[in-house]
């Protein structure tokens, strides 16, 4: 099989020919229909990512597509099921051995495009809003990078939970698309002061973000008493230093979110919040927004996308 393949963080990576994998006690083999890219994608090419494996490894961090074979022992959803899975790695080759636990049937009318880009993307947005932050109906949430691959579906689910959605991005074409997914306010991150257009709207009580950087200390600046900001990720490159003492003045909390963590110590977080979201898509509720397919040899270019945040929402890699 074919499988996009990290053999040192020295060296670019690129396609190889490996054997086709058994799966272990506790995994199913996919017959990979596409690869979900994320912006941690490229922490982990460059080796930064917090759940870097050693090297060999082959990226991608979700998956969908069909149950192949299931290991000794193992309880999992039959052979030929339709599936998505987050395994950490693995996704972008033809086939792929993941945990039997994390596999999420999906709903008939769901194609594996858009299983491929839903499970982090939205996955993290609910568990952030609800569970994290107990986003309420009628508060005002800032959605910083609000055309990215999390952050628009930030804008989409905040919108779905009632809330007041202010949505930031650079330039009119990705305000454009946040619009779409329910953004009520725009600000352009080229050109607009955040804190002064906040301030204007009656200022935030839920910011999501997954940029860091002077967004988030402006962010910070427009915030309520008793405001809930959600560190999602660092995009500029720069984690942001939080002043405490102002945390204490305006009685404001910050809540750290890594999606994948809770895997690891409350899988039934992410259980329940999947449920949910997968209730949704099948009311037709949520409408996942991929920007770019491209196939397996384009890996690279799929890849570039995010780097140089070209793409809007996600960028999903095929096989074929």
């Amino acid at each position: 099989m074919r499988a996009y393949q990290i053999t040192s963080f020295d060296a670019p990576p690129g396609v190889a020919e490996l054997p086709i994998p058994e799966p272990m006690a506790g995994e199913i083999r996919v017959k990979i229909g596409a690869c979900g890219l994320n912006f941690a994608d490229l922490l982990m090419s460059q080796g930064t990512y917090q759940d870097t494996p050693e090297a060999p490894f082959t990226l991608g961090m979700e998956v969908a597509g069909t149950v192949d074979a299931i290991g000794p022992e193992t309880e999992a959803p039959a052979v030929g099921t339709r599936i998505a899975v987050f395994g950490g790695q693995g996704g972008l080759a033809e086939y792929g051995c993941f945990p039997a636990d994390r596999a999420v049937e999906l709903p008939e009318q769901m194609s594996f495009t858009d299983a491929a880009a839903f499970q982090i993307a939205y996955g993290t947005s609910h568990v952030a809003l609800d569970y994290k932050a107990r986003l309420q109906p009628g508060e005002t949430l800032l959605v910083l990078g609000a055309a990215g691959g999390v952050g628009l579906t930030a804008v989409e689910i905040g919108k779905l939970m009632g809330a007041r959605v202010i949505a930031c991005a650079r330039g009119a074409d990705k305000l454009a698309v946040a619009k779409e997914a329910g953004a009520d306010h725009l600000i352009d991150a080229k050109t607009e002061d955040i804190r002064e257009v906040c301030k204007s709207l009656g200022g935030v009580d839920v910011t999501y973000d997954p940029v860091g950087g002077d967004q988030f200390k402006a962010a910070f600046r427009a915030s309520n008493p008793d405001a809930r900001i959600l560190p999602i990720g660092f995009a500029s490159g720069d984690v942001p230093q939080i002043p405490a003492n102002h945390l204490l003045v305006k009685n404001i909390s910050v809540l750290g979110l890594y999606w994948g963590g809770y895997l690891k110590f409350r899988p039934e977080v992410v259980t329940q919040s999947m449920t949910t979201l997968l209730q949704w898509y099948a009311e037709g509720r949520l409408k996942p927004h991929v920007s770019n397919v491209l196939p397996l040899d384009r890996a690279d270019e799929a890849l570039e996308l995010l780097r140089s945040r070209k793409s809007t929402g996600k960028v999903v890699v095929t096989p074929g």
